[in-house]
C-alpha cells in the first residue's frame, strides 16, 4: 500500500491501517455505521474527517476488507484472492483520499474506477 499512497501524492509518513475480516464482521460495521444489514466488500473510515478528526495526523484512516466477499468477487472475476484484496484496499484508500462514487458524487464513479485500475496495474506489474 505504500507504493499506492506514494503514487497518489502522499508523503512517506502517511499511514493507513487495513483490517481483513469476515462477512459477519463487515456486516456488523455496515449496519452500525451505514444502517445496512448486509456484508459488503470494503469500508473506509477516515481519521482526518468527522467530530474527532485530526487533519494533521499522518494516519489517513482505516480500510476494512471482507475476505469472504473478496474471495467470491475474485472467483467471479477470474482473479486471485490476493489481487482482489489489494484491489479493494486501493478502492478504500481512494475513498480516504476524497474519491467518491455514491450519492451526489455518482458522476465521479468512472474517474475513481479508472484511477483504481491505473494504480492496480502499475503496482502489480511492478511486483
Amino acid at each position: 500500500m505504500k507504493s499506492a499512497l506514494s503514487a497518489s501524492g502522499c508523503d512517506d509518513h502517511t499511514e493507513l491501517s487495513v483490517w481483513l475480516c469476515t462477512d459477519e464482521d463487515i456486516r456488523e460495521l455496515h449496519r452500525a455505521y451505514f444502517g445496512l444489514d448486509t456484508p459488503t466488500n470494503v469500508i473506509s473510515f477516515s481519521q482526518r474527517e468527522g467530530e474527532f478528526a485530526d487533519p494533521t495526523t499522518p494516519v489517513l484512516g482505516d480500510v476494512v476488507v471482507s475476505l469472504d466477499t473478496a474471495a467470491r468477487e475474485a472467483e467471479e472475476a477470474g482473479w486471485t484472492p490476493e489481487d482482489m484484496v489489494f484491489y479493494l484496499c486501493l478502492h478504500g484508500m481512494l475513498h480516504l483520499l476524497g474519491y467518491d462514487h455514491e450519492g451526489d458524487q455518482a458522476h465521479r464513479a468512472a474517474e475513481m474506477e479508472a484511477r483504481q485500475a491505473e494504480l492496480f496495474e502499475a503496482i502489480v506489474r511492478e511486483a
